[in-house]
């Protein structure tokens, strides 16, 4: 009687532990972050979704868009169902892109979504800059190539992050680690891609990366004349006489959380920067309004010079002299910051606002 009350009271320790293990691991967040070859989760691991949802940000430039009908080509080949979506009309140069390619526009995503549909985020991590709703998404991959944001998951995800100039550089990676086979089309949306994000080696974002990647798909892309392909795309980008002001500064506009106060910083890159300054005074009135719309702290916008790789930035009012003076250490005349070649929101404007925010604590 006494061994048989033992072994009772053995069972009940034994499984109410492995309850409490099981309970514990189930509710830890997981990230894993890899730079090699990974297993993918299966259908079975992602509940079953009918379909996972890639897209990149909001006001999507070539780099997201691409980057979206890239990676569910890619998870497709991995026997995962993914269709690529949009947050946001194209621009002239994804136009292009897209004609050259032979490819159709993504579809833009559906304005809701059940809570817990498995998603796939290319080209951004940050929630103010994803969908409405992200936080009730599941978040079942991320590719990227900005700084980490506020991303949080309640399970394991695959994560892939690298410091290169664009998306696109990372995603001809995982192709060439699957062994996959890139056609001319899909090399085409990638060479186009990552010519577009660093301005074809312009742009301080550059990495050997990049250039590595786009070497090994010209010849599968059939682009004889790089310089004169890149030349046709920024063109394109730069033809903006039929866009609004507001539909300019939406272009390749994204927000951002500095010191818990909530930013604007848009960016035009054009063959003809005096084109747009020209118009500087629709531009203050659309930025005055989507300052009060969106009830901004401060709201930046920055004209590029492609040719002169030189950051004209538009300065609103005191609040934004004042940070930027301060921030950058320059001079702000007729409401204009020359900030000379510091061009990449990414690695030049984003850090160095970080920075003075962090600071001036």
């Amino acid at each position: 009687m006494v061994t048989f009350k033992w072994q009772l009271i053995f069972i009940l320790v034994h499984l109410l532990l492995k309850y409490t293990f099981s309970t514990n691991h189930s509710n830890n967040t997981i990230f894993t972050n890899t730079f090699s070859k990974q297993k993918f989760p299966s259908r079975k691991t992602i509940n079953n979704q009918s379909q996972v949802y890639v897209f990149g940000h909001r006001n999507p430039d070539t780099d997201a868009i691409t980057s979206a009908l890239v990676y569910a080509d890619f998870l497709r080949r991995k026997k995962i169902n993914a269709k690529a979506y949009r947050l946001g009309d194209l621009n002239n140069e994804t136009k292009f892109v897209l004609k050259r390619a032979g490819m159709k526009s993504p579809d833009m995503l559906p304005s809701y979504l059940a809570a817990g549909t498995a998603v796939a985020l290319v080209d951004h991590n940050e929630s103010q800059q994803s969908m409405e709703n992200l936080k009730m998404m599941r978040v079942t991959y991320v590719v990227d190539h900005h700084r980490l944001g506020d991303l949080t998951t309640l399970e394991p995800i695959y994560l892939r992050f690298e410091p290169v100039g664009c998306t696109a550089t990372i995603l001809t990676k995982l192709y060439r680690e699957n062994k996959f086979r890139i056609n001319q089309n899909i090399a085409l949306l990638l060479v186009s891609a990552i010519l577009s994000d660093t301005l074809h080696f312009r742009s301080p974002t550059t990495t050997d990366d990049d250039r590595l990647m786009v070497n090994y798909l010209l010849p599968i892309a059939k682009i004889d004349n790089v310089e004169s392909y890149a030349n046709q795309m920024f063109a394109a980008r730069s033809d903006l006489n039929s866009y609004t002001m507001r539909e300019i500064l939406f272009l390749d506009y994204k927000t951002f959380i500095f010191n818990n106060q909530l930013w604007g910083v848009g960016v035009v890159e054009t063959f003809y920067p005096n084109n747009t300054l020209a118009r500087k005074d629709e531009l203050f009135e659309a930025m005055i309004d989507e300052k009060k719309r969106s009830n901004l702290t401060g709201i930046l916008f920055s004209i590029i010079d492609i040719v002169k790789i030189r950051n004209y930035m538009i300065i609103l009012g005191e609040i934004e002299k004042f940070i930027i003076q301060k921030a950058f250490n320059v001079n702000v005349q007729d409401r204009i910051a020359d900030l000379g070649s510091r061009i990449s929101r990414k690695k030049d404007i984003v850090p160095s606002l970080e920075r003075y925010f962090k600071n001036s604590n």
